[in-house]
């Protein structure tokens, strides 16, 4: 894994953050999703002005991973008033992983989990949380062996079509 290397982002990080998010959700969900709702998604939620907003935010954070000086994950974490969904006191939401398809199965996933894991111990927080697409067996799978277990699920909405997320916990 020496050859990753994990960054907290800056603004001059926000063309990365958006390169990779369109490219990375889009290799996920475009099979399952109809063109418009995917290009409503991409354009609402990963516009640099978003991205901006989001990053200019003090209660997240964004950890960027390069290799070779590009960029080739991020993981987007939300404390307090920033997260998605209320009454998580004292957590910490991972709100995105993301990794290029070409570079999973490099351990990149397993070493965001356990910067947020200590992020999380750091700050004395009870638990970290995030939610998952319950057609995403291969995340669910994966956050299932870093000991997250689901809790309850939620609806995301994708342009029209209401789906259905597992939230998983890991307690600190």
């Amino acid at each position: 894994m020496e050859k990753f290397l994990i960054k907290e982002c800056s603004m001059q990080d926000i063309e990365k953050i958006k390169s990779v998010s369109e490219k990375t959700f889009y290799e996920t969900f475009s099979s399952e999703n109809t063109k418009e709702d995917m290009e409503n998604y991409l354009k609402e939620n990963f516009s640099y002005e978003q991205i901006e907003s989001e990053v200019k935010n003090n209660a997240s954070k964004f950890y960027i991973v390069e290799h070779d000086k590009e960029a080739v994950a991020y993981m987007k974490l939300n404390f307090d008033k920033a997260q998605t969904e209320k009454d998580h006191h004292n957590t910490l939401e991972v709100q995105r992983i993301y990794v290029l398809q070409e570079y999973k199965g490099n351990r990149i996933g397993k070493r965001l989990i356990e910067k947020a894991i200590e992020i999380g111990r750091d700050n004395q927080l009870n638990y970290i949380w995030l939610g998952v697409w319950e057609n995403n067996m291969n995340a669910i799978k994966f956050y299932e062996k870093q000991g997250f277990e689901k809790f309850g699920t939620h609806v995301f909405k994708l342009g029209e079509d209401e789906q259905i997320d597992h939230l998983m916990k890991l307690t600190l």
